[in-house]
């Protein structure tokens, strides 16, 4: 075989790999929400506390992921992923060896460190694939860190459901231990790379800073949103947040590269990641919950956790599809436009759980219509990135994307709770409930669609030196 034909089989042998490592990202959210009921009565704990093996994986996530982008723009790129995959292996092992919380907690904090996967995957494909074959590759590995929960959803239910918690976290780990394995194989060493200089003041600034954030808006329902930690909280992330902001545009070589906000592709894309994550965990919280509540409470379908579990399957199917169909559809060229037409479908979705959420059918028929939504956003987005930065930059822009959509899922999962609570006159949610975070949900889709289409102009800034163009991008 020669070197010529036997690239494109290395390519694809080297994408199958990564989307196997970006499963694992996803892997980490679907050993999440869906336990944490059954981990507060194994653990005998109360729901609050049980909480806390989400919130951690996510605060760890949204701290490591620009630290990991960065260090993934260097040559140590393969010895970063090899670490972050054993790291994921070890936390979801120790979950899966006691039901101690404190243990708990601690396993999911390593497993975190897995959401910094995608950035890493996405660089790793931005270097080394070729041309005609980037734009489908970063649009499959966005995807399937969203849609990779929803068929982990069901398959970790039914391991709770039947075998206990530890079994849904040993099912995590035998899957971070393959993915561990198919790195050591497929992945290429960085060492054409630039050295890169890590910004470690950068990091703490902005991991400071996004602790104080996440933790103010999940701690908000609990201890209300006037209490003095809370409002500390929130203060210091503002004040953080803007010696972040301040430190990263003064110094030569960031941590995250503020000024690619001046590409109207990646301030696009980083909205529409912020407001998609928020009100993806509008929609997946108030589903949860509407499936698992009893048929004698008003608003209730009365499944069971397996059931609620499938409604995911849907979501993920339908995101996979359309973002394949998407990308040999559309041109590149007008995958921005991608943005605001998913936004809008999302919307749609919601506007419709609002008129037929009391029959099982229609909600998962909703799912699969938000799963469209997913495909033609969740696909856009990197892509948009990948291709108005420099190839030195995609670890840490795609990165910041994905911290962007982390504060997007907390922030969701926190107003889907806060709206829930506020209409809970007895243990479950009142109908109600389900209007007002339905509306909230089609609000912010609504007007995220409007925002980007109107910045969506043809006349972006021009892209900086070594960007690929759009336009050679095509599958």
């Amino acid at each position: 075989m020669t070197q010529t034909s036997a690239r494109p089989v290395l390519e694809r042998g080297l994408l199958a790999g990564l989307v196997v490592v970006v499963v694992v990202a996803s892997l980490v959210g679907s050993l999440g929400a869906p336990l944490i009921p059954a981990i507060a009565r194994e653990s005998d704990v109360p729901l609050s506390l049980a909480q806390w093996t989400l919130t951690a994986a996510m605060l760890v996530g949204a701290v490591t992921t620009p630290l990991l982008g960065r260090l993934g723009d260097g040559r140590h790129r393969r010895v970063v992923v090899l670490c972050t995959l054993s790291a994921v292996t070890l936390g979801c092992l120790l979950s899966a060896m006691t039901t101690n919380i404190a243990v708990l907690i601690a396993g999911r904090s390593l497993q975190g460190t897995g959401l910094g996967l995608v950035p890493l995957g996405l660089a790793i494909a931005r270097d080394h694939l070729s041309a005609e074959r980037i734009r489908p590759a970063v649009s499959v590995l966005s995807v399937t860190a969203v849609a990779g929960a929803g068929f982990g959803y069901p398959i970790c239910g039914a391991l709770s459901r039947w075998y206990g918690v530890q079994a849904s976290f040993g099912f995590g780990a035998a899957i971070a231990a393959v993915a561990l394995g198919v790195a050591v194989i497929v992945l290429p060493r960085g060492v054409h790379l630039t050295r890169r200089r890590l910004d470690l003041l950068g990091a703490v600034l902005l991991g400071s800073a996004l602790t104080a954030l996440l933790l103010a808006v999940t701690r908000g329902p609990a201890l209300g949103w006037s209490s003095p930690v809370v409002l500390g909280l929130a203060g210091a992330a503002v004040v953080v947040g803007g010696l972040t902001v301040w430190h990263l545009l003064r110094v030569s070589d960031p941590l995250v590269d503020l000024r690619l906000l001046g590409h109207r592709p990646v301030l696009l894309a980083d909205v529409t990641g912020l407001a998609a994550g928020t009100g993806v965990y509008v929609l997946l919280s108030e589903v949860m919950w509407m499936l698992q509540t009893p048929r004698d409470s008003p608003g209730g379908l009365g499944t069971t956790v397996f059931v609620a579990s499938c409604a995911i399957v849907p979501f993920s199917a339908l995101s996979l599809t359309t973002s394949r169909i998407a990308v040999r559809v559309v041109r590149a060229s007008a995958d921005i436009w991608l943005l605001p037409v998913g936004c809008l479908i999302f919307a749609l979705a919601l506007a419709s759980l609002l008129i037929t959420r009391h029959q099982l059918w229609a909600v998962f028929l909703t799912m699969a219509l938000a799963g469209v939504g997913a495909g033609l956003t969740f696909a856009a987005m990197p892509g948009l990135i990948v291709a108005a930065v420099p190839a030195g930059e995609v670890g840490s822009a795609t990165g910041f994307n994905q911290v962007l959509r982390s504060v997007g899922f907390a922030t969701g999962s926190t107003a889907a709770a806060t709206i829930l609570a506020a209409y809970t006159s007895d243990r479950y949610p009142d109908p109600k409930a389900y209007d007002v975070s339905c509306a909230a949900g089609a609000a912010l889709f609504a007007v995220t669609a409007v925002v980007v289409a109107v910045l969506a102009r043809r006349d972006a800034l021009p892209r900086p030196t070594g960007v690929v163009p759009l336009d050679i991008l095509e599958p």
